[in-house]
């Protein structure tokens, strides 16, 4: 079975189009194609690394690309937010970090909020 190449890698390599917003030596920044609000980005390490427990090197090195792309919105509310397989709301199995910048009622729930009610 012929497994379909990583979408991140593709972008990574240019063999995919995006809009990359910043990049380093070991990283890209980009919007995603269906950002969930203005100023969404997604922070990808160059390296494929399937998620943030394979490499933390990798992983704390991408953390701190994120730092820095955040560093230079205004100041203000802001999620980073990643994920660790399907349960978790991974989709593409190459590490990435959402940075979600955020406002005051904005009507935007987490990927962890749950319409269950407590007992």
């Amino acid at each position: 079975m012929h497994e379909a190449p990583c979408p991140f890698c593709e972008i990574i390599s240019r063999r995919a189009p995006a809009n990359i917003v910043c990049e380093w030596p070991d990283a890209l920044a980009i919007v995603p194609l269906n950002p969930v609000v203005d100023g969404h980005r997604l922070v990808i390490p160059k390296p494929h690394v399937t998620d943030f427990v394979v490499d933390p090197v990798v992983s704390a090195a991408t953390m701190n690309r994120a730092a820095e792309l955040a560093g230079t919105y205004p100041a203000g509310s802001m999620n980073l937010i990643t994920s660790r397989g399907t349960a978790a709301t991974q989709s593409v199995f190459h590490l990435h970090l959402h940075l979600v910048p955020r406002t005051e009622n904005d009507g935007l729930a987490l990927p962890w909020y749950s319409a269950r009610t407590r007992q």
